[in-house]
Order: structure tokens, then sequence, then C-alpha cells
């Protein structure tokens, strides 16, 4: 069995670490480096960093950042942001990241994941999909350009459909991020994971909601998920990540200790 794996999530914006509710009024955090170095410290099992506003500005992440977080850890991290070609995912992997992300280009154009996955292998290809549940259509449905409030609308893709598509397409790796309870710290949307689920046969991550060790513990036991995704719990130290790991070794979770 595979262990479970548990990921810090560090948006970005302009350099510094940010973290919002719900994807909107995004608050400074702390700087990149002394972050993933403090978590890398404490036992995290992998690091995701998402420049929120690469995308909608038109722009590829940066790469100096990417090179001194490279350095610093000794843990797998992965890095969004702008990703629009085999060249930017090519030139975000040479500078030390050992997976890409990708998600409003991927809606743009679904082949550039084929792309990446062939030159560079699935196990590198993440694909992050922001869901929000539509109350008029009743349905989960994906949202695009979520890093600027602004500029975020909602796509034709259901979720469900759109989870398809990227495995067709070679994703090695989904990261649902669950809009709806983004940072209300109230527990990971169950349903809505359990559901994917069914469909998702590659790696699953549950993105978007946790408060405390309990949640943490029903996304992978009651959804099955591969790993759980979370920020603002670890940004403010509500959740201390090798009591949350000795948690659920407790409960019988496969998790390497720290």
């Amino acid at each position: 069995m595979l262990a479970k794996r548990i990921i810090a999530c560090l948006d970005v914006n302009d350099g510094v670490v940010v973290k919002g509710i719900k994807f909107q009024n995004h608050q400074i955090v702390g700087d990149i480096i002394p972050l993933a170095k403090r978590y890398a410290e404490e036992g995290i099992d992998e690091l995701v960093f998402y420049d929120i506003t690469a995308s909608t500005k038109n722009k590829l992440v940066d790469k100096s950042w990417i090179e001194n977080i490279a350095e610093v850890i000794n843990i797998p991290f992965c890095v969004a942001g702008g990703i629009k070609s085999v060249e930017d995912a090519k030139n975000i992997l040479s500078s030390g990241a050992d997976k890409i992300s990708i998600n409003s280009s991927a809606l743009i154009d679904p082949d550039l994941i084929t792309k990446i996955s062939e030159r560079f292998g699935v196990q590198c290809m993440v694909i992050g999909i922001d869901s929000w549940f539509d109350k008029v259509n009743n349905s989960y449905m994906v949202q695009q350009y979520t890093g600027d409030v602004t500029k975020t609308y909602q796509t034709s893709w259901k979720t469900s459909d759109w989870v398809k598509k990227v495995q067709e397409k070679g994703a090695g790796e989904i990261v649902l991020n669950m809009m709806n309870k983004d940072g209300l710290q109230k527990g990971y949307d169950l349903l809505h994971l359990s559901e994917i689920r069914q469909i998702c046969k590659v790696p699953l991550i549950a993105s978007g909601g946790a408060g405390n060790v309990e949640h943490f513990y029903e996304a992978l036991h009651y959804s099955n998920v591969d790993g759980v995704l979370a920020a603002s719990v670890f940004h403010k130290n509500i959740v201390d990540i090798k009591t949350l790991k000795n948690f659920l070794i407790d409960r019988g979770m496969e998790i390497r200790e720290c």
C-alpha cells in the first residue's frame, strides 16, 4: 500500500505567500523560502506552490524562487502558474521542481496535458481543478482564472466530465480544489470527493476545507483520496504536522512518520 500524503499548499502572489477564503480577499502569510523550509523540517510530505495570478497576468511563474526552494528542501514539490507550453514546463522542472501543475491552460488546450506527459512522464503532470457547486445547475462546475476574482468565470465543464477528460489526455495526478469549502476550515467536501473518486483512476488529492485532524482522516478514509492538501491550518499553526501524522497512524493509516 502506498503511503497517503500530507501536502502543504503555498499560494504565491507578487513573491510572497498569501491565503484567502473561497479564493478571494487574499492576505499576506509570509515569505516563500522560510515557510517552505519550515514545513519540510516539520515533516510535511510534499509542497505545492501556486502562483495564483500568473495565468491572469499572462506570465510564467518566477523561476528564481523555485531554484532557491530546491536548494533548501529535500522533499518533492510541485509548481503551478502560467505554464502554457512544453517549454514552460521544461523551464520549471529544470529549475528544480519535481512536478508541474496546470489548470487554466489545460482548459484552453487539453492537448497540452498529452504533450507534457509524453515529454516528461505522467508522474510530473498534475492537473489542478477548481470546482464550484453551482446551485442553478445543481452540479459541480469547473471555474477558470480563479486567482483573480475579477477574471474568474465558470466554464461549461461539469467537474466530473473534466476529470474524465484530463485522464484521457494523460494526467498523472489530480488536485481537486473544492472552492465552496476553501478557507472555511469546516472539513472537506466528502460527497464531492467520493463521487470523483469513483471515476478517478490516477492519484487524487483533496484540497479545501481542512480545519482539524479529523477532517484529514475523513477525506483519507471515507473518500479514499491519495493525499490531503491544506494551507490555512498549517500557516496559522492550528494543526501541527507531527501531531496530525501520529493521529492518522494511530487510526491505521499508512503515513510516512516525521
